[in-house]
C-alpha cells in the first residue's frame, strides 16, 4: 500500500471503515497503482479478501504485492485471499464438462446476460467459516476490472445487476467493503460503459479517478488524482467533498502533491 494515499485519505490498515464501496477509475492513464494499493491494504488489514482478476495474471499481482510489502501466495494459502484468474479461468473453461458450474459461465453461453455464476462464487468466498477458525475483520470484494465484461459481450445492466447484489450480499448483509475499478474511455458513443461508469458513481461512497495531464506525458508529473467523497443523501447531510492532487509513480511508492508544485518545478 502507498502511505501517502493512506494519509490523504485518512485512513490506515488499523482502522477500516465497513459497508463501503469505492469506485476507482482511470482515464487515459493506467490505474492499476490503485488495485494494487487497495488489494495490499486490505491484506495487511487482516481482511478476508476474493479478487476476481480479469486484467492480469496471479504472478503480476504478486510480484507487485511483494514490493508492496504482502505476499499473495501466502495469503492465498493461509485462506485469506480467494483469486479468481480471469486470464486462465477464461481459457479452462472451454475444456471443462458444459454441466460443470464456472463463475465466468457466461463465455460459453450463446445469452450473455447472466452473471449469477460470478456472483455465487463471491458469495462462498467470502461466506463465514463456522470451523471456529479465527475469523478475518471483514471480507472484501476487488474488481479489476469491470470494463473488460463489457468487452466480453456481458451489457451494462447485467454489471450494474451484479454488483447489486454483491454489495446486497458483502455490504449490507456481510457489513465488508467492496472495490471495483472501471475504465473510462472517454467514447462518446461508449453508451454501455457511460451507464456502467454513471450507474456505479452514484452508489459510491468514494471514488477515485486518475487521469492523464491535459499537456500529455511528463517525466516528474504521472498524472492527477481526483478524490471525491461522496455523501448519503439526507437532509442534513453535507455537500461531496473533493480534492485533486498530482502524483509520481516510483518503484515501491507514489508521490502525491498538490497541482504545480511538484519537487521537479520546484
Amino acid at each position: 500500500m502507498f502511505p501517502e494515499l493512506n494519509n490523504l485519505l485518512n485512513t490506515t490498515p488499523d482502522k477500516v471503515e465497513q459497508g463501503k464501496l469505492t469506485l476507482l477509475c482511470d482515464a487515459k492513464t493506467d490505474g492499476s497503482f490503485l488495485v494494487h494499493h487497495f488489494l495490499s491494504f486490505y491484506l495487511k488489514a487482516n481482511c478476508k479478501v476474493c479478487f476476481v482478476a480479469l486484467i492480469q495474471s496471479f504472478s503480476h499481482y504478486n510480484i507487485v504485492g511483494q514490493k508492496l510489502g504482502v505476499s499473495l501466495t501466502m495469503a492465498r494459502e493461509r485462506g485469506q485471499l480467494v483469486f479468481l484468474e480471469g486470464l486462465k479461468s477464461s481459457v479452462d473453461i472451454f475444456f471443462r464438462a458444459e454441466e460443470e458450474p464456472h463463475p465466468l459461465q457466461f463465455l460459453r453461453e450463446a445469452n450473455t446476460g447472466n452473471l449469477q455464476p460470478l456472483y455465487e462464487f463471491v458469495r462462498e468466498a467470502l461466506q463465514p467459516m463456522d470451523n471456529g477458525a479465527a475469523p478475518w475483520r471483514c471480507p472484501v470484494l476487488l474488481v479489476d476490472d469491470l470494463s473488460v465484461l463489457l468487452s466480453l459481450g456481458m451489457g451494462a445492466v447485467a454489471v450494474l445487476d451484479f454488483i447489486h447484489y454483491c454489495r446486497a450480499t458483502v455490504c449490507w448483509k456481510l457489513q465488508g467493503n467492496m472495490v471495483a475499478l472501471v475504465h473510462d474511455s472517454g467514447d462518446a458513443e461508449d453508451e454501455a460503459n457511460d451507464m456502467l461508469l454513471n450507474g456505479l458513481s452514484h452508489q459510491s461512497h468514494l471514488i477515485l479517478r486518475a487521469e492523464g495531464l491535459a499537456t500529455g506525458f511528463c517525466r516528474d508529473v504521472h498524472g492527477q488524482l481526483k478524490v471525491l467523497w461522496r455523501r448519503r443523501p439526507q437532509p442534513t447531510a453535507q455537500r461531496d467533498r473533493s480534492l485533486t492532487y498530482q502524483y509520481k509513480i516510483q518503484d515501491k511508492s507514489v508521490s502525491f502533491f498538490a497541482k504545480g508544485l511538484s519537487p521537479a518545478v520546484l
